[in-house]
């Protein structure tokens, strides 16, 4: 096997490799279950994009595409930070849990009777 063709196949197993990571974390953007949760897929996405553009970059020879990588790594960083700052403003951090009824015979239910 030529140094060319090795390097054929290992970038087509990192682009599958790279589409599989893709859809599973589309996945976890839909499904959630929190916010932090699709935040995190969401910066997650943005590191699969650089490796997309990697990848390209490597097959096409071209060096242009790691000028759009650092690009794109800026910008999802700049996203990231906005995003946390909006949940820390939000103050929501985890799922709200709804408080548990009271029992019709404890004290704090006699209390509010009389």
């Amino acid at each position: 096997m030529s140094g060319e063709s090795f390097l054929s196949f290992c970038v087509t197993i990192a682009l599958g490799l790279l589409c599989l990571s893709f859809l599973l974390t589309v996945l976890r953007v839909l499904r959630g279950p929190t916010l932090p949760d699709r935040i995190l897929a969401l910066d997650m996405l943005v590191a699969i994009a650089i490796g997309f553009i990697a990848v390209l970059g490597i097959r096409t020879g071209f060096s242009f595409h790691v000028d759009i990588a650092i690009a794109l790594g800026l910008v999802g960083f700049l996203a990231t930070v906005a995003f946390a700052r909006f949940v820390m403003s939000r103050g929501v951090t985890e799922k709200q849990v709804p408080a548990k009824p009271r029992k019709a015979g404890s004290k704090t239910s006699r209390r509010r009777k009389r």
